[in-house]
């Protein structure tokens, strides 16, 4: 049930991503950048001395967006 709850938390991670971003992708890549988001948002929360992904709640799915966000601007930069 666990792994379940941080799909759902990534899918909507990489959806609001989406949304702040003005990107177009699909369903199973909004997964997927949320997920990885979550691990490349609680790096950097945790390099400012904040605290990451603390769990299925709403600071972790801010820091998921965050990272997704990050993402979503470096794919953005590597295919200029």
């Amino acid at each position: 049930m666990n792994i379940l709850l941080w799909i759902i938390l990534g899918a909507a991670a990489g959806w609001l991503a989406d949304i702040l971003m003005a990107s177009a992708h699909g369903m199973l890549e909004d997964i997927i950048l949320g997920i990885i988001g979550a691990f490349v948002g609680g790096f950097i929360f945790n390099l400012f001395g904040a605290p990451g992904v603390t769990g299925f709640n709403f600071y972790s799915l801010i820091v998921a967006v965050v990272g997704a966000a990050i993402l979503i601007f470096l794919g953005r930069l590597i295919h200029r």
